[in-house]
């Protein structure tokens, strides 16, 4: 293999990383806003706190996937980002009732980015520990 299919090839891999990055950041941003347009009842208060919390994880633990030490370095942080998906994911589905409807597309648009990087992330998590 050449030097420059290398070159190619990592680049690749970065602006692969950079996508993943941009993704988890901007899930986070979006939450944020939708958080901003939730009732105040108790129950949205507190699933706010919860899910600012889980989504702003995924993002944070990503940037330190990335700088991992090892390979079961990688796999353990890359596993607390789908953890902190999942946890989202499942946040996002007891928003509905606090929602206005005008509003659920948001909502929905949230879901489906969610239900993309836990499948991408389930994906990183399980071939990187089958080449163990």
């Amino acid at each position: 293999m050449g030097i420059w299919v290398l070159i190619i090839r990592t680049q690749i891999t970065l602006i692969m990383r950079q996508e993943l990055e941009n993704r988890l950041v901007e899930l986070a941003l979006s939450i944020n806003r939708i958080c901003k347009l939730l009732d105040k009842s108790y129950l949205s208060q507190h699933l706010t706190t919860q899910i600012l919390r889980s989504s702003t994880s995924a993002a944070l633990n990503y940037g330190e996937a990335q700088a991992a030490e090892s390979r079961n370095d990688f796999i353990h942080k890359t596993s607390i980002v789908l953890k902190e998906l999942r946890e989202t994911k499942v946040s996002l589905k007891l928003f509905v009732d606090s929602m206005k409807k005008e509003e659920i597309q948001k909502l929905i648009a949230c879901q489906n980015e969610c239900d993309q990087l836990v499948a991408i992330f389930h994906k990183t998590v399980m071939s990187t520990k089958q080449k163990k």
